[in-house]
């Protein structure tokens, strides 16, 4: 059977009988695959610690006629440890690996995978606080899945920005003319730090203060439950992190 190598983040995990697994992953060539661990819940596994959530590794499969089987890995990224340390991050690194499993596909897609891997790189350093990271991530995930927001000019029309008026469900601020009776209003820091999100502008977004990164929040996991259609799980747990903490 064709065999091929490839490095992949690894989104979840099922049990298969008494000491297999069920591995999907994100691949960097081959888009998401899910391929048979065999033997890794063995205590003497020689890879079943580098096929857990959150773990980079280059790995080598098979094709099977449904599912493929792993035969080799080895570490990449080893941030799994790091991440489940903290609850904060754990909770922001699941909403981010559900969300790539939903907005990949077997087909290749190099920049979903470069995103998932250097944001959960990002959370296993700390290089930024885990809710900043998670709200990042999901707007440029939701972008290169083709849905991207507009936080400057009107969504609808174009009109040049900037503008108040946020409608999620037409991709961002629409101006006064696009903007539905009732449609919600931002403040100038709360879209400010929405487009340092999405952009990257880490300097910008970390100067924002805690009231306006939670309003921010809130837009983010609102854009992102209406275009995922079915609500994200894990996002939930976040959420109620972001209440206790609050």
């Amino acid at each position: 059977m064709p065999v091929y190598r490839d490095e992949a983040v690894v989104l979840r995990t099922h049990k298969l009988g008494e000491a297999d697994r069920i591995v999907t992953m994100l691949t960097r060539q081959h888009g998401k695959v899910r391929a048979v661990a065999k033997g890794v819940r063995r205590t003497g596994s020689k890879f079943g610690s580098r096929l857990e959530p959150f773990m980079v590794a280059d790995v080598q499969l098979y094709e099977g006629r449904s599912l493929d089987v792993v035969t080799q890995a080895e570490s990449l990224g080893s941030y799994g440890a790091d991440i489940a340390a903290d609850y904060a991050s754990y909770t922001a690194a699941n909403a981010m690996v559900e969300t790539a499993d939903r907005v990949t596909e077997a087909e290749s897609s190099l920049q979903q995978y470069l995103l998932l891997v250097g944001a959960l790189r990002s959370l296993a350093r700390a290089e930024h606080g885990a809710a900043l990271t998670l709200d990042s991530y999901l707007l440029r995930a939701l972008s290169l899945a083709g849905w991207a927001p507009s936080f400057q000019d009107c969504s609808r029309c174009g009109a040049p920005g900037p503008h108040s008026s946020l409608v999620v469900q037409l991709g961002g601020v629409v101006c006064p003319e696009c903007s539905p009776q009732g449609a919600p209003k931002l403040d100038s820091e709360t879209i400010a730090l929405l487009a340092s999100l999405l952009t990257g502008d880490w300097v910008a977004a970390e100067a924002a203060d805690d009231a306006t990164r939670s309003k921010a929040s809130g837009v983010v996991a609102a854009y992102t439950q209406w275009h995922l259609e079915r609500g994200l799980r894990s996002l939930q747990h976040v959420q109620h992190d972001r209440r206790a903490g609050a």
